[in-house]
């Protein structure tokens, strides 16, 4: 058993670097986990890495629509090729602000309304129904390992079913891309880490969990989408799996990467042919 522990706790208010910094494993933690090695997982949470700037227009959204995140910083510049720009977009990440352009500050304008127009997603985000930005933590029953979990609105617990929205900026939410980049940004995995955070902590006897999809370009549609069973389904694997490796790797102080031991390796599957065909 994992003798590190995690309260079973809604913390409202967490600012997001301390919930960040916490060595609980989260979501995101859990698809680093697997799509890397346990070295480089460790690695990657030892070392956070810097914003990027791609993430910008949909923290500015996100901070819009729920109402809570990081403060936003209007860059008063075209572009950031001046460097009296850079100054001021570098000044903003330092402070931990997000720094936009006013054409950004448009378009995240233009996307929330969006999000709001859209019968179901303004249900969803109704801040009479629920809170922004609500840090959850629990230990996991089967190996002890802390996790936690950090959900964008978390509707009022009243017993019963309690449905969970998650907003997400897109290029486009036609169904073939949305389907790819669900299972390419491991977003079915989280769905089943927030709702077993929801289960772990009791706050309602059912689950469910919605996706609200906003495209990041005019005319900026917005969907609301729920994971079938099958994809909910490999979540729960997948999520299973990354606790387990977790809580072996936390319990031995052990966080292997590719292997010690000297092995054999061949040439790609297609090599072959390539090469008879130069011959």
């Amino acid at each position: 058993m994992v003798t590190a522990t995690a309260d079973r706790i809604v913390l409202d208010g967490l600012d997001e670097a301390t919930y960040h910094a916490h060595p609980a494993l989260s979501s995101t933690g859990a698809r680093k986990l697997l799509s890397t090695t346990p070295a480089h997982f460790r690695y990657w949470a030892d070392h956070p890495t810097p914003r990027k700037r791609a993430f910008d227009l949909g923290h500015a959204t996100h901070k819009k629509v729920l109402g809570v995140g990081s403060d936003l910083v209007l860059i008063e510049a075209a572009d950031y090729r001046t460097k009296a720009a850079q100054q001021a977009r570098d000044a903003a990440y330092d402070a931990g602000k997000v720094p936009l352009l006013p054409d950004e500050v448009a378009k995240a304008d233009a996307m929330t309304a969006a999000v709001l127009a859209n019968p179901y997603a303004a249900a969803l985000f109704d801040p009479e129904r629920g809170r922004p930005e609500q840090s959850l933590f629990w230990t996991d029953e089967e190996t002890g390992a802390p996790l936690r979990a950090r959900l964008d609105w978390l509707p009022n617990a009243h017993g019963g079913r309690m449905v969970i929205p998650d907003l997400k900026t897109c290029r486009s939410a036609s169904r073939g891309h949305l389907s790819k980049a669900i299972y390419d940004y491991g977003y079915y995995i989280q769905a089943r880490v927030y709702m077993a955070a929801v289960r772990a902590l009791a706050l309602a006897d059912d689950v469910a969990f919605l996706f609200v999809f906003v495209e990041s370009e005019p005319p900026h549609l917005t969907v609301v989408r729920q994971l079938d069973a099958e994809a909910l389904r490999a979540g729960h694997d997948s999520m299973r799996r990354a606790i387990d490796l977790y809580a072996d790797c936390l319990t031995t102080d052990t966080w292997p990467g590719y292997g010690s031991e000297i092995e054999e390796i061949s040439l790609p599957y297609y090599a072959a042919r390539q090469l008879e065909e130069t011959l």
